[in-house]
């Protein structure tokens, strides 16, 4: 297995979670602010790279009907532009209830970056 790194997308800022090399470990990191700017982008390049991550999920905001709203529209356009400037796989995952499963487990690293480690967890165990 590889390292993967999990972003869970937001306007203002990006919750990211790395698994160990193994692929049995989500660990949340620092979430990275204002990840749609060109600085926002490079920062996760430079993640990629300092991590040496082989994969990239971005949690797809899907409603608990299946349907996808504006903010996973404005994802997949981020998701996309993403690609573009990595030399790995960027891939979409259903993020539902990634956020309200953070809420519940706690922890010391911030909400969007614990939501990052659950959709992490749901990826690597499909």
């Amino acid at each position: 297995m590889s390292r993967v790194l999990a972003l869970d997308f937001g306007d203002a800022r990006c919750g990211a979670a790395l698994s160990d090399p193994t692929g049995t470990v989500a660990t949340p990191l620092q979430a990275i602010e204002q990840p749609g700017t060109r600085r926002g982008l490079e920062r996760v390049a430079r993640l990629v790279r300092a991590r040496e991550v082989e994969r990239v999920v971005v949690g797809l905001p899907i409603s608990l009907s299946g349907d996808e709203g504006p903010q996973a529209a404005l994802t997949r356009e981020w998701a996309a532009k993403l690609a573009d400037r990595l030399e790995v796989p960027v891939e979409l995952h259903d993020e539902r209830l990634t956020t309200r499963q953070a809420q519940r487990s706690g922890g010391s690293a911030d909400l969007d970056s614990r939501a990052a480690a659950h959709l992490l967890e749901a990826y690597l165990a499909t």
